[in-house]
């Protein structure tokens, strides 16, 4: 049984210390994260790891070098007491399309907005993303992601752990499955607290990230 997700674009991994972080999944994975870049004005910057083919892992957490930000810091970042996987991303062939069905659907993703980024090469990164009030609080049902004309993440010759498994753990299994079916993911679920985990494949034999 395939448990990769169709048209996953990547995982994201939140922490409040984004040194110790990259340093603790080189230390177990024996791969060092690459280097992504910093969200001018939002107070992050990130680390990157492919997870095969055109997934990525993102390790995002405060930048030292920003001064505070306006308002919370993406991804829960603020929030976080430790690293922990919180919440993930697919890009469907057609964003608006997706966006449109979902709601049709009985689901609102989230408005779609514009966001970028430069790598450190000083390359400029443009995407649009779904983004909002109305995305389901869990994490568990993934926003949805367009990368436009910019060139992936993934085709930048990033260290790469492939992705063995996704899964998810939520109180009421059930409830999450129509809303993962109206943005088109698909995500194994048990019951349990809300969490989501991954195991990738490493120099090291496979290693789980919750």
């Amino acid at each position: 049984m395939n448990t990769i997700p169709p048209h996953l674009d990547h995982l994201v991994l939140a922490t409040p210390d984004l040194a110790a972080t990259v340093a603790e999944f080189t230390r177990r994975t024996g791969v060092a994260p690459a280097p992504g870049g910093a969200h001018v004005g939002r107070g992050t910057r990130n680390f990157l790891v492919s997870l095969g083919g055109s997934s990525y892992l993102e390790i995002i957490g405060p930048d030292p070098e920003q001064s505070e930000p306006d308002g919370p810091r993406p991804f829960d970042v603020d929030a976080v007491a430790a690293a922990r996987t919180v919440t993930w991303a697919i890009s469907p062939p057609d964003l608006d399309a997706a966006v449109a069905t979902a709601r049709a659907r009985g689901y609102d993703p989230g408005d779609v907005r514009p966001m970028s980024r430069r790598r450190p090469d000083g390359t400029l990164l443009e995407w649009r993303l779904t983004d909002g009030d109305t995305q389901h609080p869990s994490g568990l049902v993934p926003f949805l992601i367009d990368w436009g004309r910019s060139v992936h993440p993934t085709a930048t010759d990033l260290p790469v752990t492939p992705l063995l498994r996704l899964s998810a753990t939520a109180p009421d299994p059930g409830g999450l499955r129509p809303l993962l079916a109206a943005v088109g993911a698909e995500l194994a679920v048990a019951e349990g607290p809300v969490g989501l985990s991954f195991t990738v494949r490493t120099p090291r034999g496979p290693v789980t990230f919750g």
